[in-house]
């Protein structure tokens, strides 16, 4: 791993994403090599020559975060970057960037597949408008450590449920869906007496990770090789719409509350609409 430290001038980042104004990335990289991250892209903005996963750049800011412009707004941490991936236990740059937040009339998603969060449960509770999203989209240990190098898929439950014991409002983020593989109606089963709500998300394919998990999948689940070829390469969704169909159902039926963003261009593009409305 490769490990440098860098300023920056600010830490805040105007946000394209559907539900945040802002984004705050305390790292450049990210540890946990999610083997489908759409944040690998970020090598050719960095100079790294390194694989995704084998690289991060600690931030350093000396400015403070203007509490002002992001009055009344949402803060999301963290979109290209893990903020609680391993290099925060010894940097703690996460925590200092939260320590500015308490007083702040800011809502503040934070999403991680760390359990290392617990370190900050007192924090966190002080923030005034928070929500946690601990990812999850399997129940396969073994399937879990061939796409990431995160916390357990137990800790990761044992996260949900300490945070929500602790009144923080937490969301098990569903994402990205393996087709054919990720069993929503399971992991729902298995958590849903601690957790508040559910976000879905597709598994997109670009870039130099498509041919991966392609790959990954004609070795390891070669009975579905060829659903996935309709899907990745003939642009087939059919099995999206029938699945929103099915997540809808089930969720309206047992009272579970949930957002799809299988559509995430769509949301962006719309987001995007409205803020042209309102100039």
């Amino acid at each position: 791993m490769k490990v440098e430290e860098i300023e920056v001038k600010d830490y805040l980042t105007k946000s394209n994403l559907p539900a945040s104004d802002f984004t705050i990335n305390p790292y450049v990289g990210c540890p946990h090599g999610c083997k489908y991250c759409y944040a690998s892209f970020m090598r050719r903005f960095t100079g790294h020559t390194e694989n995704w996963g084998e690289f991060i750049d600690i931030k350093r800011c000396n400015k403070k975060i203007d509490l002002k412009k992001i009055e009344g707004k949402t803060l999301f941490l963290s979109s290209v970057t893990d903020c609680y991936n391993e290099f925060e236990k010894e940097y703690g740059i996460t925590k200092s960037i939260l320590e500015q937040l308490v007083n702040a009339n800011v809502v503040v998603n934070i999403s991680t597949k760390s359990s290392l969060i617990l370190r900050d449960v007192e924090l966190l509770k002080k923030l005034k408008h928070l929500t946690v999203s601990i990812s999850i989209n399997t129940l396969d240990e073994n399937f879990k450590n061939d796409m990431d190098h995160a916390s357990s898929i137990q800790d990761r439950m044992k996260t949900l449920k300490t945070l929500h014991e602790n009144g923080i409002y937490v969301i098990l983020f569903m994402s990205p869906i393996f087709p054919y593989i990720t069993d929503f109606e399971s992991i729902i089963s298995c958590t849903k007496e601690f957790v508040d709500e559910y976000f879905f998300e597709n598994l997109n394919l670009r870039g130099g990770y498509k041919r991966y998990i392609l790959n990954y999948i004609h070795q390891n689940y070669p009975h579905v090789y060829q659903e996935y070829l309709n899907i990745y390469e003939k642009k087939d969704d059919s099995y999206w719409k029938k699945l929103s169909k099915e997540i809808e159902e089930y969720c309206s039926k047992n009272n579970i509350r949930y957002k799809n963003y299988f559509y995430h261009e769509k949301l962006v593009s719309t987001k995007n609409s409205n803020k042209g409305e309102s100039i």
